[in-house]
């Protein structure tokens, strides 16, 4: 098998069952990741802090979860020097766009949470009455 051409432009269609934007589109829409990216939007963080930030979040789960943020290049990690020796994460410039589109998602739900509620209750209602 060829290598692949770097000259070749990358067409991402998230779609396409092989295109890389799936992993990624996965990679930011899970919860953990939603909430880290929210959080990070406010500013940096250091581990302890963010999880915090985060509740309920395992101290596992947010450490996986900033890796893969980190090699999507949504998230930087930055280990300072100092005593003791401290680690800090912040969105990188691609991450604050992610953020702000998350947000903007969010903010819709957060709005219409009275219609959720009541949709459910609807439903509920009607498949409880079966």
């Amino acid at each position: 098998m060829a290598p692949p051409d770097p000259d070749a432009a990358l067409i991402a269609d998230v779609f396409a069952r092989d295109c890389p934007s799936r992993d990624v589109l996965a990679h930011v829409a899970g919860k953990w990741a939603v909430l880290a990216l929210l959080a990070l939007d406010e500013g940096g963080y250091r581990f302890n802090a963010l999880r915090r930030r985060v509740q309920g979040v395992s101290e596992k789960m947010l450490a996986q979860t900033l890796q893969t943020l980190e090699r999507d290049g949504l998230v930087a990690r930055e280990v300072v020097t100092a005593i003791p020796p401290r680690v800090e994460y912040a969105l990188t410039p691609l991450g604050a766009r992610v953020a702000g589109q998350v947000r903007g998602l969010v903010e819709l739900l957060e709005d219409a949470l009275p219609d959720v509620v009541a949709a459910r209750d609807t439903y509920d209602g009607r498949v409880n009455a079966l």
